[in-house]
């Protein structure tokens, strides 16, 4: 199968390597280049993946869809949930199948967690906990991630997995939200070795309530001076699940010793394990021509929680 991909940042390093181990044939396009991505869309590839900035993901999804090819775009999907909207819409429109890379949901830590809710393991889902606290942009120089305006900020970069994955594995939808954003740097240097004011957050703190009474919570930052477990803790009635940095789930019940269970993965041929059973479910999808999920239908969703947070959180 062929691939164009959109992008050559996580494209390049990330995407390209997983759609290679599975045996694809991969061109990658300069998001920049309109010539180059117009030559792309009307080539003879099997899909247009998207992983440019989320401030050409409109331009380019539609592009994709006009020409009728399927179309994989990266989070967060879009600018906003009006951009959102508008892609799912000419998608199911065009009747092409259409994919959102929540890889994670792929994760073997993150299967197993959702098949131990659906169990009732730990009876009802009532609370998530989640906290992440990395050094990714601690010394990253200025660009779209620091800039609101085109789509940045570590809300969508990274807040925007951890929405999907809480409103996926408790099968219900964010009705409320609220919390605090801050910009921990201030200012970083540009290309050209000048200072330039970040608009876009780099840490948050934020609140959620879904559908079904679940809570959560989520703390979380990018610039700090040491990288620290990431950590998500899942309440219920009868139990809690503890997973650590996507490997080691942990099993607490009353009465009963904690059962660890070691979701480990390795790369598969320099590929990221979750990328890799992603793109195989693609596969799949696109041989059956059935649509699987996530979607843009659940971009869609998880942008306008993202809208709501924004216009809804504190800037301290």
């Amino acid at each position: 199968m062929k691939a164009a991909v959109i992008g050559r940042g996580f494209g390049s390093y990330a995407m390209k390597p997983a759609f290679e181990a599975r045996g694809w044939e991969v061109e990658l396009v300069p998001s920049r280049d309109a010539e180059a991505v117009e030559a792309a869309c009307a080539g003879s590839f099997d899909l247009i993946a998207v992983h440019s900035p989320p401030f050409q993901h409109r331009e380019h999804v539609l592009a994709a869809i006009a020409a009728g090819k399927d179309v994989l775009c990266d989070k967060p999907f879009g600018k906003d949930a009006s951009e959102a909207r508008a892609m799912r819409d000419a998608a199911k429109a065009a009747g092409v199948l259409h994919f959102v890379n929540f890889e994670f949901r792929q994760g073997a830590a993150r299967r197993r967690i959702k098949d131990l809710i659906a169990g009732g393991e730990i009876g009802t889902l009532q609370h998530v906990a989640f906290q992440s606290h990395s050094n990714f942009m601690r010394k990253r120089g200025y660009g779209w991630l620091s800039d609101a305006s085109l789509g940045g900020g570590w809300l969508g970069a990274m807040g925007s997995h951890i929405i999907d994955a809480i409103q996926w594995i408790a099968s219900s939808e964010v009705t409320d939200c609220g919390g605090i954003s801050r910009v921990e740097i201030p200012e970083r240097e540009d290309e050209n070795g000048g200072l330039v004011v970040c608009t876009a957050e780099d840490a948050f703190a934020i609140w959620l309530a879904l559908a079904d009474g679940t809570s959560a919570t989520l703390d979380v930052a990018s610039t700090g001076a040491v990288a620290l477990s990431q950590r998500m803790v899942l309440v219920g009635s009868e139990g809690t699940i503890e997973l650590v940095d996507e490997n080691a789930l942990t099993l607490r019940k009353p009465r009963t010793e904690p059962v660890t269970i070691d979701c480990t993965e390795q790369a598969v041929n320099g590929a990221w394990p979750a990328l890799y059973s992603w793109i195989g479910a693609i596969e799949h999808s696109l041989a059956s021509r059935t649509q699987i999920s996530p979607s843009f239908d659940d971009g869609a969703a998880t942008a306008e929680v993202l809208d709501r947070l924004k216009a809804a959180m504190i800037r301290l």
